[in-house]
């Protein structure tokens, strides 16, 4: 055990929880020959087979199972050492990885934490977009904002702020379709909605569960893509209005008679929500969205910024 290399535990970590050493290296930023070599070398330390290679990946075997179980014991060690032996020595320093779903963190997220990385330059933040939730218990980040309200303990959560979705459509596109009066007069148009089957969530909200007699005849997994759509001229999307209402070639439509409102939560495991670097940022974020309340509900087109 004295030239057991520990560091090959963080490899192997990835490799585990990405189920692939090609996203693993992605991930460590380490190339695909070296994490094979350090996997290789692992086994041999260790005299056991860790991973079956499949077409479909790497797939852990029972003794990788086991492995897993104490190395992730181990991170959570590491971390509470981090937070609790070097405090403040590190309080502002290091990396931080944020999961945020797609449109709120590449059109709202994304200028405000730019903010914050200025006023924190020894902060280092990775912001994860992505049309679909991000796994914080396989560590795929140190904290996100979702539109899901998790169950476990394991996390803190809080929640962030709601926000609304409204029917966008361009001005040319709504004037050829004639007066639109209340929410029936909406089941005629052209509409863009999600692919049904692909939700990632309850929480998202589809054609067919808000207005179940319009048809869709474009749908699409991204929410930026419906934007897109809309403001091509062809069709009506619902829309947050955080992403459309800054957008001049769009309208929206019945805002005084449409109320469809969701919530963000800010959630991280409870061992790294302890880490000053994420308490900055927790702390950061609800600062912003409390100053953006009228924006995030459509009542204001203009972005607020911490000062």
């Amino acid at each position: 055990m004295n030239q057991f290399d520990w560091d090959n535990l963080r490899v192997f970590l990835g490799v585990a929880r990405a189920r692939s050493a090609l996203e693993a290296s992605h991930t460590l930023g380490v190339d695909q020959s070296t994490i094979s070599r350090r996997m290789k070398r692992l086994e041999a330390d260790i005299g056991s087979k860790l991973f079956d290679r499949t077409s479909q990946g790497h797939r852990l075997t029972s003794a990788g199972h086991r492995l897993l179980e104490h190395v992730e014991k181990l991170e959570s060690t590491l971390t509470a050492v981090e937070s609790d032996v070097f405090g403040d020595n590190m309080a502002l320093t290091g990396e931080i990885r944020l999961g945020a779903t797609e449109a709120f963190g590449s059109y709202f997220l994304a200028p405000h934490l730019a903010h914050f990385c200025t006023r924190h330059p020894s902060i280092t933040v990775d912001l994860l977009p992505m049309p679909r939730s991000v796994n914080l218990s396989k560590r795929e980040a140190d904290a996100s904002v979702t539109i899901d309200r998790p169950t476990t303990d394991s996390f803190v959560t809080s929640k962030l702020t709601p926000y609304r979705l409204l029917p966008y459509a361009t001005a040319d596109y709504l004037r050829q379709q004639g007066p639109i009066r209340d929410v029936s007069d909406l089941a005629s148009l052209r509409w863009i909605d999600y692919v049904d089957d692909l939700l990632f969530t309850d929480q998202q909200v589809s054609l067919r569960k808000w207005l179940p007699s319009a048809r869709s005849f474009l749908r699409s997994t991204s929410v930026i893509a419906q934007f897109q759509a809309a403001r091509s001229g062809l069709g009506i999307a619902l829309l947050p209005c955080f992403l459309a209402s800054r957008e001049p070639g769009l309208v929206p439509v019945l805002p005084d008679v449409v109320d469809v409102t969701r919530d963000f939560w800010l959630v991280a495991p409870a061992e790294r929500r302890e880490l000053a670097r994420i308490k900055a940022l927790w702390d950061y974020l609800r600062r912003v969205t409390e100053l953006n309340q009228d924006f995030l509900m459509g009542q204001s087109a203009e972005i607020q910024w911490v000062p």
